[in-house]
């Protein structure tokens, strides 16, 4: 049985992780399973209302691991999608003819796991699942399957977007009311921003996910999203550390410590966006200076990934604050884990500054230069 998490000394918690968070006996299975289903699903072109349209990719998003069982989403990006509307006009026939397409690779292919399409809704539905599981290993999975615009398909993920792509996102290019609805598209961008990072970082991020769903068993919905959690993770790591090998008590109270003071977070990235152009300049301004707490999605300024309820935030920092009393916050000597200082908001460019120190500089180059023809 698993050891209670609360009463797991801060000398323990890397131990703790290794042993218990996650059990990876069914992952490697999984992942060959999802790259053939992937590799399957691009050899086959779609029929009917979308004839000749095939997946380019498919990228499994992050998972939500419950007790026998975890849910994910598999997003298929399609290569004939030209933008957004067609994603959003043709959401239903879409989710029909993927469907389609998996119960044919259902009957046709042996796995290793077993393969279970879930049947749609209703004909209209623009909703899919499907489930692989392990029956001797009392393991599943859920995947709910996304169809996407692949917007990233001619972009380096190594390298920062051109800026003028997300001005076309943040303007009337984009379809009203979709702010902050189209994280599909942004899944690769996404899943690097998080997979790039040390693996001890990643291990304390399993650590916070970990905590959160006892909070969720605990205290249900509504709750702040668990991906609200991971980015506090690295934000707390990349300002109060940075390095490899780091005291794992100290991020996860740094982390919790966060979770408290909720009414003051006001973090952002600027590895795929900047202050550099105009309109993403002003949008981003705008958007920093909306009620608290703002955690914006490193790779779609649209979406507040700290959602619009801070009721949600009120009932997990009560959990936190409670937390950070228990003996996983404490060495064998009786001594309490100090946090990492960390501020609770990234600072923002003075808007327009750039503008102003090239007007500032030409102007006094202008004066020094007029100034002594005229005195000469």
């Amino acid at each position: 049985m698993e050891p209670d998490l609360r009463s797991i000394p801060a000398s323990k918690l890397d131990k703790f992780i290794e042993n218990h968070l996650p059990d990876t006996s069914f992952c490697a299975d999984l992942r060959e399973v999802i790259d053939a289903l992937c590799a399957l699903l691009k050899d086959r072109s779609f029929r009917g209302p979308v004839r000749g349209m095939r997946a380019s990719k498919g990228v499994k998003g992050k998972c939500t691991a419950l007790k026998g069982r975890s849910d994910a989403d598999l997003v298929v990006f399609l290569n004939n999608l030209t933008y957004f509307e067609d994603q959003l006009n043709q959401q239903g026939v879409l989710i029909k003819e993927i469907k389609k397409q998996l119960c044919e690779i259902q009957h046709e292919r042996r796995f290793g796991v077993k393969f279970e399409v879930h049947s749609l809704r209703s004909p209209n539905s623009r909703a899919l699942s499907f489930k692989l599981s392990a029956p001797d290993l009392l393991k599943e999975v859920k995947f709910d399957v996304l169809p996407a615009y692949d917007l990233l398909d001619h972009l380096n993920i190594l390298k920062k977007p051109n800026q003028q792509f997300y001005a076309n996102l943040i303007s009337g290019r984009t379809p009203p009311g979709m702010e902050g609805k189209l994280l599909t598209c942004f899944m690769g961008l996404r899943k690097y921003f998080l997979n790039c990072r040390p693996t001890k970082l990643k291990r304390l991020i399993r650590l916070v996910t970990h905590w959160y769903q006892l909070c969720k068993e605990k205290l249900g919905d509504p709750l702040p999203p668990q991906y609200a959690l991971e980015l506090l993770t690295v934000y707390a790591w990349e300002y109060g550390s940075r390095v490899t090998k780091f005291n794992t008590a100290q991020g996860f109270r740094t982390v919790l410590e966060l979770v408290t003071k909720y009414k003051q977070l006001r973090i952002y990235w600027t590895v795929y966006y900047d202050f550099r152009h105009q309109e993403v300049s002003e949008y981003l301004h705008q958007q920093l200076k909306k009620d608290r707490p703002v955690i914006l999605d490193p790779a779609d300024p649209t979406r507040n990934i700290a959602g619009l309820n801070p009721k949600d935030w009120r009932h997990l920092a009560g959990e936190a604050a409670a937390w950070l009393q228990y003996p996983c916050f404490k060495y064998r000597d009786g001594s309490s884990v100090c946090s990492w200082e960390v501020p609770t908001e990234v600072g923002v460019p003075t808007k327009y500054l750039f503008c102003r120190i090239f007007w500032l500089l030409f102007w006094s180059l202008f004066h020094f230069i007029f100034g002594k023809t005229s005195s000469g």
